[in-house]
């Protein structure tokens, strides 16, 4: 899939009939639940008796109590059975559901409402597995963040009409609740014919025993997931990610209202800009990060969601804008823009936050078993909203008030990211690595499919300037494990970065004999777990920007481990700041802009057996001389 086709999937019936459903779905959920949020935000006391921040809380807890009761069955039936068909069942279910939505909307019933909104979690729930380990069943795994960047986008596209919609019409005087209802029938009626259309999928473990425990077979999922420390942490993100946005997007009807001092109308015109914004998010993160799986784009979402979240705190009037203000003289307020801009920018920050995360989750899951991995995210991501609900509810019964939830959250969240990118540097570090390489290259890759997904190898490539590495790792989205020099692996600054990545310290056999072979058993210790070692053969840095002569060490790590080899040349950074050409940082001809190009290319793997350190660097030579033609040409 190249950069520019992602809407193609669109385009296809293995995609689109589920990308319909799905959002239908989403739609449907919302024009119920904001209809329901506004109803009880404006008549919460009257119908139940009760405080209606506190009502709203415990709405948006019963919702999503499902996913964290039920999701550990569901998990098993979606790897057990075909797929579609279980697709047109739940369908068929949310029909039934919104009839008895119509019962409740006609007896203004808030029980009724409230057991609508539990079985509406309900259907979501025996979806949400099915949902997300559909995916890469009829995706490429180069197509998974554009499948992903679009899932997301069409969601909250659909959220966004879902909360209009259900904002807007229940507002309507004496007809209101029969258009919700009529509205609802209707997408979930659409829903179920899309659905019809969904190809067949085939069950990932038809032979799997049912545990009809739904305590013991979440414990079983959770500790399974616990194993996979990659997986572990991915789901941890999404968690805290619903924490985040269960905190803050719950509240904006309270917020609308009892802070800004707004008309109904402008809920949905804050959660529209937040759903601009992930929307928008999302579908970049297929442009920032290519047809490859980024994590580096994980902790930018990260940091942004922190600085928006602050901001809005600050942002927020100390006193309401008014008394039912409506949007135009909302919108006249010169103040309100940067609430608006908060939110957009929350929901951009979101989208590089979750999509990478969701396909990460997607792709390293065991086919066999990837529903119930999914169905463990839903444990997880239920946990945690409930938690959000419940301290959100406590702490505005003790007098805080919903700007201090933000800036609550917020600071939370830059905690939660440092703890987590300290135990898991690889999300950082793949950050640093993407961050350094895009703000100051234009890279171009080729033969990046040489580059094998899994399994050991030994990555050799020429050695240019002190930005090889990061340009390296910024172009491969597996690990590196980068054997470099024992005196710049011990730089007091550096050594923490260099010790999170697993770079291996070398030096010279006649200088210091026991730190190679030291490194000798960490590079044999490497590739025996299946990691990708990279090394630079020449052993430094050029220093007239041709290839200089491989030293025979890389023979013997190949007679100690046989594996593939993988040759790259870097052409483009002789006679950059960062190269020992001892020229200022000029510009040549390949330089455009205010980014170098740079070109790197990946040779097809070789075998082990009968390779020489000259064998290899011929290997690398016509790699480097073929991209010096393309420069020329």
């Amino acid at each position: 899939m190249s950069n520019n086709s992602q809407f193609a999937l669109l385009k296809t019936r293995r995609f689109l009939p589920f990308f319909i459903t799905q959002a239908g779905g989403a739609l449907n959920d919302n024009i119920f639940k904001n209809a329901l949020a506004v109803l009880i935000a404006f008549q919460g006391s009257q119908l139940a008796g009760l405080n209606s921040d506190q009502l709203i809380n415990l709405s948006a807890g019963l919702f999503i109590l499902p996913f964290f009761l039920f999701s550990a069955m569901v998990g098993q039936f979606a790897d057990k059975y075909e797929r579609s068909r279980q697709i047109r069942f739940i369908k068929l279910l949310e029909v039934l559901i919104m009839l008895l939505a119509a019962l409740g909307f006609w007896l203004q019933s808030m029980p009724v409402l409230l057991l609508v909104l539990f079985l509406l979690g309900l259907q979501s729930t025996l979806f949400s597995p099915i949902k997300y380990s559909l995916l890469p069943q009829v995706l490429e795994v180069e197509e998974l963040v554009a499948g992903n960047g679009l899932v997301e986008a069409g969601t909250f596209v659909a959220i966004l009409f879902g909360t209009a919609l259900g904002a807007y019409f229940i507002a309507m005087p004496h007809y209101g609740t029969s258009i919700i209802t009529l509205l609802c029938l209707i997408v979930a009626a659409l829903g179920y014919l899309s659905s019809r259309f969904i190809p067949t999928l085939p069950a990932s473990e038809s032979g799997l025993i049912i545990n009809w425990n739904p305590v013991s077979e979440s414990w079983r999922i959770l500790k399974s997931l616990a194993s996979n420390r990659t997986l572990l942490n991915s789901v941890l993100g999404l968690s805290w990610f619903w924490f985040f946005g269960a905190i803050i997007l719950v509240q904006i009807p309270s917020y609308t209202i009892n802070v800004l001092g707004g008309a109904a109308e402008i809920t949905a015109g804050l959660l529209l800009t937040f759903i601009i914004g992930i929307s928008t998010g999302s579908l970049l993160c297929h442009k920032l990060s290519g047809d490859e799986i980024e994590i580096g784009l994980v902790p930018l979402g990260s940091i942004g969601m922190t600085l928006f979240a602050v901001d809005l705190y600050f942002a927020s009037p100390v006193i309401p804008l008014g008394d039912g203000v409506l949007l135009g003289q909302f919108l006249s307020t010169a103040s309100v823009w940067r609430i608006l801009f908060d939110m957009v920018m929350l929901g951009v920050f979101g989208g590089f936050f979750t999509v990478p995360l969701f396909a990460i989750v997607q792709h390293r899951s065991p086919p066999e078993r990837r529903a119930r991995v999914m169905a463990a995210n839903s444990i997880l991501n239920a946990a945690f909203m409930v938690l959000a609900s419940i301290m959100a509810i406590w702490l505005l019964g003790r007098g805080y008030h919903i700007p201090d939830l933000f800036l609550l959250t917020g600071i939370f969240n830059a905690v939660i990211a440092i703890y987590i990118y300290l135990l898991v540097p690889e999300f950082f570090l793949r950050f640093l690595a993407w961050l350094g390489t895009r703000s100051m290259y234009q890279l171009q890759v080729d033969g990046r499919k040489n580059l094998p997904t899994d399994g050991p190898g030994l990555l050799i490539c020429n050695h240019i300037s002190y930005m090889d590495a990061p340009i390296l790792a910024g172009a491969i989205r597996r690990p590196l494990r980068f054997v470099m020099h024992h005196r710049i692996w011990r730089q007091p600054l550096l050594n923490w970065l260099f010790r999170s990545a697993g770079a291996i310290p070398i030096a010279p056999g006649e200088k210091n004999p026991v730190v190679l072979q030291q490194a000798l058993e960490r590079i044999d210790q490497r590739l025996q777990q299946g990691e990708l070692v990279m090394i630079f053969p020449e052993g430094k840095l050029t220093r007239d920007g041709s290839l200089q002569r491989f030293r025979h060490g890389i023979e013997e790590i190949l007679a100690r481990n046989p594996v593939p080899v993988i040759p790259a040349a870097l052409h483009g950074l002789w006679g950059s700041r960062f190269s020992m050409s001892g020229t200022a940082p000029a510009l040549n001809r390949e330089r455009r802009g205010l980014l170098r190009e740079v070109r790197l290319r990946f040779g097809q793997p070789l075998s082990a057996d009968g390779q020489t350190a000259a064998s290899l660097q011929q290997a690398v030579a016509e790699l480097y001389q073929q991209l010096d033609a393309l420069s020329r040409s």
